[in-house]
């Protein structure tokens, strides 16, 4: 029999209260609701069927998602205004110029893929180790594990985990692997992490940083982050959101640092005379989840909501 693992969708309301609001646009424009979004990260479709009910009649949304039980649970909405697309965020770059009036970037991981064990996302349950967020391709973490050279592993570990004992874990498992085969599943990789690492932060287990790196490696998510940003500043048209809500610091961080150098002029210091690029993005906002909603699922914790406008001016 299988089991179902609910997801409980961070900052729902809000942002697809920042997602479909533009005070900005002309008296004469369609209104919101007949107009088409985007919903970068399906996920288990909460943002998505919210934003279907605010919609109307002539409004379209386009989701996203590479994970294929994401997009199986997509294809439960029979709704002629959405449809979804087994891809990647970074495709957003094929949609047309100036098409959407809004894009929405959820980068957390769903509920479903931490607790089934299967994933390979958690330290928590016993699996196999995985971690990729499309099972139909690519290499998982225990394949990349089995052949990466010992400053491969510490630099993914340093890097996108921000582990401080990075070298350490490396050596430990390139050491198992040499005495006894490589790694396979999440509770020898935990076990492992463990005894490598000599202090950790309170309440926090000791693999939680290489598990996040290990993750964010695997699936290229800073990489396709950086993409998808680039690609949602053609897509948007003038007027659009674009909201994304990230999980921990170096999202927030790409997220933080494109939107400031969008929302300034640029100049080119090659060509001093030249003018300026005008500003693209204007900062509107930064929500974190309530108090009320980090009790209710404290998964929302770490979440950081940005928000900002595509200028009226290409």
């Amino acid at each position: 029999m299988e089991t179902s693992w609910n997801h409980t969708t961070v900052l729902l309301n809000e942002a697809v209260k920042a997602l479909l609001s533009n005070p900005d646009a002309d008296p004469g424009d369609p209104a919101a609701a007949e107009s088409t979004y985007v919903d970068a990260t399906f996920g288990r479709g909460g943002h998505s069927r919210l934003i279907l009910s605010r919609l109307g009649s002539q409004g379209r949304l386009i989701a996203f998602d590479k994970d294929p039980e994401a997009v199986a649970e997509a294809d439960t909405i029979a709704d002629p205004r959405f449809s979804i697309r087994h891809q990647g965020f970074r495709h957003l770059v094929e949609l047309p110029a100036a098409s959407a009036a809004g894009v929405l970037l959820d980068l957390g991981i769903s509920s479903p893929q931490v607790d089934n064990p299967a994933r390979g996302f958690s330290f928590r349950s016993d699996g196999p180790l995985d971690m990729r967020m499309d099972t139909t391709r690519g290499q998982s973490v225990a394949q990349w594990l089995a052949t990466a050279e010992l400053n491969s592993i510490a630099e993914v570990i340093r890097d996108y985990g921000e582990e401080r004992f990075a070298g350490a874990i490396a050596k430990a498992i390139v050491a198992r692997r040499q005495e006894r085969g490589p790694i396979s599943t999440t509770a020898e990789l935990a076990q492992l992490v463990a005894g490598a690492v000599k202090t950790r932060e309170p309440g926090q287990n000791p693999a939680t940083r290489t598990f996040q790196a290990l993750r964010i490696f695997i699936n290229a998510e800073l990489e396709e982050l950086q993409q998808a940003l680039a690609a949602s500043l053609d897509v948007l048209q003038p007027g659009g959101r674009l909201v994304v809500i990230s999980f921990h610091s170096l999202e927030d961080r790409i997220v933080k640092q494109f939107i400031a150098a969008h929302s300034r002029d640029g100049y080119d210091r090659r060509a001093p005379f030249a003018p300026p690029k005008a500003m693209r993005l204007k900062a509107l906002d930064r929500i974190k989840p309530s108090a009320q909603e980090v009790a209710a699922n404290p998964r929302s914790r770490s979440a950081v909501m940005r928000v900002a406008q595509r200028t009226l001016t290409p």
